[in-house]
């Protein structure tokens, strides 16, 4: 595959020295073992992290380290990364091995490898303020909604445990129930001083979740 380089600089609204970093950065390991996007992933996950790191530390100087990096994850996680490279399009210039024809939203660790990797890409050709404004204007929508930090129920089960009791929540699996494609898990979450909570989901993850969201009801926790 043969890829137009003018169009994907049109296309992230940027200008490339070095056209052969773009396309390493965009090359799958399943289409070349030898020259293909891992290490560029590497050193552009470590490019976001540092932008990211600064921006929130400018942006809240007075809150806790606990609250940035719960800011911070959100921002750099793979689902985000993936987000935003199905969201410039990169998916039309990936070159993968022949086995994989069609990218879609599920290949959210292909997405997030390969925006990690162009950004890798940029920061070498360009240097870090370049990359970094690039960054930033990617991620503009996901900076302004930072400041929304909305904790997931076991999170907040977690910290309440740990706060009175000193002790992690206890998750048990109790059982599943129905045919593979459609499973239902049930599973139980216990903490000192409150009654056990039975959660249900398709997934141990959304099980642990349910049963953590009626706990942190009962208790009114906040």
């Amino acid at each position: 595959m043969r890829l137009n380089i003018a169009k994907i600089e049109k296309r992230l609204k940027i200008k490339i020295k070095n056209k052969f970093l773009i396309t390493t950065a965009l090359t799958h390991k399943s289409a070349n073992k030898e020259i293909n996007n891992e290490k560029l992933e590497f050193l552009g996950d470590r490019v976001i992290a540092l932008i990211f790191a600064r921006k929130l530390f400018d942006l809240y100087p007075n809150e806790p380290e606990g609250i940035l990096d719960k800011r911070f994850a959100k921002l750099v996680n793979r689902n985000t990364c993936a987000s935003i490279s199905w969201a410039i399009g990169i998916k039309n210039f990936i070159i993968m091995g022949p086995q994989k024809k069609n990218i879609t939203p599920k290949d959210e660790k292909i997405l997030s490898d390969v925006c990690e990797a162009l950004i890798g890409a940029i920061y070498l050709d360009r240097g870090y303020e370049y990359v970094k404004e690039f960054v930033l204007r990617l991620w503009n929508k996901e900076v302004k909604k930072s400041h929304i930090t909305i904790l997931d129920s076991k999170t907040k089960l977690q910290e309440y445990s740990l706060k009175l009791y000193k002790k992690l929540p206890v998750y048990r699996f109790l059982n599943l129930k129905g045919p593979k494609h459609n499973p239902t898990f049930k599973i139980s979450v216990l903490i000192d001083g409150a009654n056990q909570f039975i959660g249900f989901g398709k997934s141990k993850k959304l099980a642990e979740q349910d049963a953590a969201d009626k706990l942190i009801k009962a208790l009114n926790i906040r």
